[in-house]
């Protein structure tokens, strides 16, 4: 977190191997990618709060570095991983010639430990008296 500019850059971001397929059924393929997900996230400065490898798809819940978008982050992990995926399983490669191990797009949301009605709430019910004319209607 930045000294000037303290705030919160927490996201769930999901993403699939290309083509929905069930490439990491096998223990020893999904560990190799979380593994592969933690490595990545600490060489980045981003804090996996929580991961979770699925055959089909993989969910992270990250703490992002200020100013690091989650585009960036997804990019990050994707690439990395599927770097080292292909690394420890050659075969991969049959079925992803072209190299590309996971799908073009991802899922995101932001994952704050505040609610959009909390939030409200307090902006228009702080000090300002002007903003407390505003909660009365």
């Amino acid at each position: 977190m930045s000294q000037h500019c303290p705030g919160q850059n927490t996201h769930h971001i999901q993403w699939c191997p290309k083509y929905r397929y069930n490439m990491l059924k096998q223990p020893r393929l999904f560990e190799a990618c979380e593994a592969s997900l933690e490595r990545a996230a600490a060489r980045h400065g981003i804090i996996l709060l929580e991961r979770a490898v699925m055959s089909d798809h993989v969910h992270v819940v990250a703490d992002l570095p200020p100013g690091m978008s989650p585009a960036r982050a997804a990019m990050l992990l994707k690439g990395a991983s599927a770097h080292d995926l292909f690394a420890f399983e050659p075969k991969f490669r049959k079925r992803y010639w072209s190299g590309h191990f996971w799908g073009r797009g991802y899922f995101h949301r932001s994952a704050g430990d505040a609610d959009l009605a909390t939030i409200t709430r307090y902006v228009r019910t702080d000090n300002d008296p002007r903003q407390q004319k505003l909660a009365a209607y």
